[in-house]
């Protein structure tokens, strides 16, 4: 774009797309190109279009404008002209006005900067003041910098920190306040002599992410090209180089991933300087130049996106093309790329398969490439920050991981076969052979297991020659990639002198070297290895002949191998070989794309799409600029697919003039694409012959086949129909059978589809019965259908129409409908395969019941009673063993038991036995349990309810010898002969006497001991001292100490001193106590009785009554007092009494816990 005055400044507004450009005599303009057309072949181009917006601002009356700068979050354009007046521009109603401005009338504005939120401005002047203003205009602190010369100012990311750059070439740090704080350390200029300025510095703020974590981006250059890149203002270690060109100035792509360096190139051997742009990584390393014509360069900018940048050159503004190096691949119609997230550290790979509209998404972190072949990718990242390894990970098309790798080399260069992968760094390369277990048998598992790792993976110096010669020259490599023929038994590997090497796989040989004059960037074979394509760091492609052509070869004649071709491509950004012809490729150059046959160039089609394939005359690519603008949500429309001229030029002939012309015109051109082309338009037309001759040639045995059967077919419109069906117009060949009154192949070919919503409906639409087994046939290749989208409900209607129990029940399971499941299982006859299909169902969802119904109707009674011992049902589990006569029941149980036991599970064991009916022996472990707990001392309460728990487990007991001999007797018997019989039958089992005479010992035991200490809190002494002295009964359970010790405390609150001696002489004679606690009592009731006479002070009347009668009256569970009336209360469950008018006031047994009636 020409303007009729030299130019001195241009920016790029990121947001909002407004360029401006500034130069002499006042010029100043805001320019805005137009969006892109929606034509998807269009869309995404990075080539500049017509402007939408050319406005020229006038204000700088003739001066020339030195600096113009935005403020993107507001929507503000600042400049200053040589006079150091300042303009702040606003946008209102489309066009530009001016808001405010400003006037120092001392010295000229040298730069200005805004902060990353647009909140505050910076502006130096050239005599050393500084002015911070906001945005609304205020003054927010002002400085004058005596002795020095500003040259550039940048803020830091978080606006913390000041950047000055002196124009003696010194960096200064201030904060945001004003205040020094030091001066920064340049080491890109150690060894740096003669005078230098600032060329630029900006300070990327991170508002696009960064490449990965700690990532340098404040980069510092310098007019003699030593540029320099830090993380953070004091870098210790900052990265530096040396452009080798005069720089004049420089700025960060939006992301952070690309520093351009603009200025002129010094070259001895050239009468005048050349303008260049050179494209650096955040870590320093070079990727491309770019040649810009012209006389002086004097401003850079990129676009927002990183798509474009604009050059301010001489009166010329001229825009170039960015074509960003993405990390992606294409594998197995999948699109593998990755994108950063400004939020988040990790990179998101997206695996989009294109077929089906469906993406996979993984996070890697610290990411460096991804790499394709076949089936397969490859992704390359760091390992850890700390150490210095890295790792390739073989993913599938849906990135689940297959293998992984670590290694110590920096895979700078990765390339991948489908048995090999191969990476590089700039001295060294890596050969992994890997395997993938699902394409390989058992034996081949095996033998892969016991590989050596040798064999699989190995390590070669970029100077070492594997076939024993010397290999000469020692520089590093630094281009290496690798394209492989079609028997995977080649690769070649360029170097930054030029020298390409040529090696052999698997067995890695030195094969061969050839020379080039420039330093690859890319490199790509064509299918049969003959010819090598050389892209370098200037888009220049050119073309290297590997093996020896014959003279019959199209138009290359004979070459000696390794002699460069005059084929030569200019601005060259990608490249692809056809996968099925060595003399087809396609470049893009540009915004064009060119395919090439025999290195003639059809004409171009404009795109700015990366290559995914080239294959059958077609080319895929994908608009990787368009996804990257929504990288979460791929798009089909950024597919596209372009038709190479053969194919376009056949298809027009078949169209317009005919097949006999088309085929004399494939058979000069063949190719299978264009034979299979031609039988289709052969079939079409019914023309046999030569659709069967062009099947022939392109090796299509069921098109041969097809055509074989079509000319057995007598009627035409029968023909039609079946080409129709053959060409995938299935309802026109629907139509057609049906028109021939054929339904039944209309059906058949419903069927053949799988499209049985159309079966169903043309068996319904028939005018006669249909096919009831067809039709059941179709209604559950319904339920096949909505079962597969997992839509069960829609499924169990089909199903039930169809009749397929057994999917009807898959159904019911799915939708936890078990009422359904359970009526279907009845409704099923005996003995059906379903019902045990079914039983297991109800066992998976612990449904005890049900399932054993299922079993037992199926005649599988032990599966029942394994049923009910997996769910733990152990009294059904008897009950159905006992039924049939299995008696393998009571050693399952017994073997449990003690499995249970052996792993210290007692109760689980009780619970067991309980199950199970067997009480007796359930309590025997449960009354074991208590007395170890009563051992241990544990709370009495705890052991209390133990005991409990132990004696209504015999009184269960009690209650089944009861039921039992009820059953045997059958009626004949009254109820005494029947309690007579049972207790008989207790009376025989002699070692467990004890335990179901006495079954509610300990539980009484421990009622009465809670129940003194009750009473004694609560303040009723005598009460308590009679519920001890009944204690006094319960020796062989409560330990002695225990009782007698609360006895005599009991006693003593009570002031019976006379009862708290005989308590302290029984503690005294206890032989448990040691002799040093028997010492103890006595000295304590020394204390005691030398106070009080060891007499009580009243008798208790039922204590003499009890202890004068012959018989033991019973004792009140309540209040622990012997019952002296002849009526009280009885417990249903422990046969244990209580005072009438006591028990009232509870609504449970104090002692057992049963409900009072």
């Amino acid at each position: 774009m020409w303007f009729f005055r030299v130019l001195r400044c241009v920016s790029w507004n990121k947001q909002q797309g407004f360029i401006s450009c500034g130069g002499e005599e006042g010029l100043l303009r805001v320019l805005k190109l137009e969006t892109q057309t929606d034509d998807s072949r269009l869309k995404g181009l990075a080539a500049p279009s017509n402007l939408s917006m050319n406005q020229t601002l006038e204000g700088h009356s003739g001066e020339s404008v030195q600096v113009v700068t935005w403020n993107e979050q507001y929507e503000k354009l600042t400049t200053s002209d040589q006079n150091g007046l300042i303009i702040v521009w606003m946008l209102y109603k489309g066009a530009w006005y001016e808001e405010m401005i400003n006037n120092r009338n001392k010295s000229v504005v040298r730069s200005m900067s805004w902060n990353a939120d647009g909140q505050k401005i910076c502006i130096v002047y050239e005599d050393g003041a500084v002015i911070v203003g906001s945005v609304d205009g205020n003054r927010i602190w002002g400085k004058e910098l005596k002795g020095s010369q500003l040259a550039h100012v940048a803020w830091s990311p978080d606006s913390k920190i000041l950047l000055f750059g002196m124009a003696n070439g010194e960096v200064h740090i201030y904060d945001n306040q004003g205040n020094f704080i030091v001066k920064m350390t340049i080491s890109c200029l150690s060894g740096a002599t003669g005078a230098v300025s600032i060329a630029g510095i900006h300070w990327y703020a991170g508002a696009g992410g960064y490449v990965e974590p700690d990532c340098p981006c404040l980069a510092i250059c310098f007019d003699n090209g030593c540029c320099q890149i830090m993380r953070y203002e004091n870098d210790e270690q900052p990265v530096y180089f040396d452009t080798l060109m005069n720089v004049i100035s420089i700025q960060w792509n939006h992301c952070g991933s690309v520093l351009a360096v603009a200025g002129s190139l010094r070259a001895a051997n050239m009468e005048k300087e050349l303008n260049v742009v050179q494209f650096y990584t955040p870590f320093g390393e070079h990727l491309r130049t770019l040649k810009v014509p012209g006389k002086h360069m004097s401003g850079i900018s990129w676009e927002g996106g990183g798509l474009r940048i604009a050059l301010a050159v001489d009166s010329y503004i001229y825009f170039a093309n960015i074509r960003p190096d993405y990390k992606w691949g294409y594998c197995c119609s999948t699109v593998v790329y990755a994108y950063t997230k400004p939020e988040q550290q990790e990179y998101c790979v997206v695996f989009w398969d294109t077929k089906n509209n469906e993406k996979f998404v993984k996070t890697v972190k610290s990411l460096m490439s991804i790499t394709t072949c076949g089936d397969f990718c490859i992704l390359a990242s760091k390992a850890d920050e700390m150490q210095p390894q890295f790792i390739l990970m073989l993913c599938n098309s849906i990135g689940t991981p297959l293998d992984s790798k670590y290694i110590d080399i920096d895979p700078l260069f990765v390339t991948m076969t489908r048995t090999h992968v191969i990476a590089a760094s700039k001295e060294a390369f890596y050969l992994w052979q890997y395997r993938v277990a699902k394409k390989l048998t058992a034996l081949e598992i095996n033998q892969v297991t016991r590989t050596r790792k040798g064999g699989r993976e190995r390590f070669y110096h970029i100077d070492s020659s594997p076939s024993g010669a010397s290999d000469e020259g020692s520089d590093y490599s630094k281009a290496f990639a690798v394209r492989y023929r079609s028997l995977q038994r080649l690769w070649l590997q360029a170097r930054e002198s030029g020298i390409i090497h040529k090696y052999s796989l698997p067995n890695v040989t030195l094969i061969q070297k050839y020379s080039s004059n420039n330093r690859a960037h890319y490199l790509s074979i064509n299918c049969n290895s003959s010819r090598l394509a050389i892209i370098d760091i200037s888009g220049l492609l050119t073309l290297l002949e590997l093996e020896v052509r014959s003279a019959t070869d199209e138009e290359t004649g004979n070459k000696a191998a390794g002699d460069l071709s005059k084929f030569e491509r200019k601005d060259v950004w990608d490249m692809k070989w056809a996968n099925d012809n060595p003399d087809l490729f396609a470049t893009m150059e540009k915004t064009r794309m060119y395919v090439f046959r025999n290195l003639d160039p059809e004409e171009p089609i404009q795109t700015s799409g990366y290559i995914c394939n080239f294959e059958d005359l077609e080319i895929k690519s994908v608009l990787l600029d368009e996804i990257m603008k929504d990288p979460e949500r791929p798009n089909k429309d950024n597919l596209i697919n372009f038709e190479i001229r053969s194919l376009r030029d056949s298809r027009a002939l078949i169209e317009k003039v005919g097949i006999k012309d088309a085929s004399q015109f494939i058979k000069d051109n063949p190719h299978p694409r264009l034979w299979h082309l031609l039988a289709e338009a052969a079939l079409q037309k019914l023309d046999l012959k030569t659709a069967e001759e062009a099947f022939v040639r392109c090796k299509d045995y069921p098109g041969i086949q097809f055509v074989k059967r079509l000319a057995n077919l007598q009627s035409e419109p029968m023909k039609q129909a079946d080409v129709a069906a053959y060409f995938g117009k299935f309802e026109e060949a629907e139509s057609m059978y049906l028109q021939m009154d054929r339904r039944d192949l209309a059906i058949n070919l419903r069927i053949k589809l799988g499209d049985w919503f159309k079966v169903q409906q043309l068996l319904k639409s028939g005018s006669g019965d249909c096919d009831d087994a067809l039709l059941q046939q179709a209604y559950n290749g319904i339920g096949d259908y909505y079962a597969d989208r997992q839509k069960w409900g829609e499924a169990v209607r089909s199903y039930r129409m169809g009749r397929n129990q057994e999917r009807l029940a898959d159904c019911y399971y799915r939708l936890e409908d078990y009422d359904s499941l359970e009526q279907l299982a009845a409704d099923l006859p005996e003995n059906h395969k379903l019902l045990a299909e079914i039983g297991q169902m109800f066992v998976t969802v612990g449904m005890c019941e049900q399932a054993v119904k299922a079993y037992l109707k199926c005649n599988q009674p032990k599966a029942a009673v394994d049923t009910c011992v997996h769910l733990n049902q152990w009294n059904k589990a008897v009950e159905l063993a006992r039924a049939h006569n299995m008696k393998e029941i009571k050693s399952i149980l017994s073997k449990r038991a003690s499995h249970l036991l052996e792993e210290n599970k007692t109760l689980e064991a009780v619970e067991l036995y309980r199950k199970a009916h067997h009480f007796l022996d359930a309590a025997k472990l449960m009354f074991k349990i208590a007395d170890e707990e009563t051992k241990k001392m544990s709370r009495p309460l705890r052991v209390k309810k133990l005991y409990v728990l132990a004696a209504l487990l015999v009184e269960d007991y009690h209650d089944q010898v009861k039921a039992s001999q009820q059953s045997k007797a059958k009626g004949k018997k009254s109820e005494a002969t029947f309690t007579l019989t049972g207790l008989l039958e207790e009376d025989a089992l002699s070692p467990e006497s004890r335990i179901i005479d006495s079954a509610w010992r300990g539980a009484e035991a421990y009622h009465f001991f809670l129940l003194a200490q009750r009473q004694l809190h609560a303040g009723y002494a005598e009460n308590a001292m009679r519920t001890a002295l009944h204690l006094r009964e319960y020796e062989d359970v409560i330990p002695a100490v225990e009782i007698y010790s609360l006895l005599a405390l009991c006693s003593a609150a009570n002031r019976a001193f006379g009862t708290c001696s005989k308590a302290f002489i029984k503690l005294e004679s206890l032989d448990s106590l040691s002799p040093e606690q028997q010492q103890l009592y006595e000295d304590l009731a020394l204390q005691i009785f030398t106070k009080h006479p060891p007499k009580d002070s009243r008798m208790m009347e039922a204590t003499r009554l009890s202890e004068g009668s012959e018989e033991k009256l019973p004792t009140c569970i309540v209040t622990g007092r012997p019952i002296q009336e002849y009526q009280f209360w009885v417990c249903g469950v422990c046969k244990h009494c209580a005072l009438e008018h006591e028990i009232r006031k509870y609504s449970c047994c104090p002692l057992c816990h049963s409900t009072v009636a």
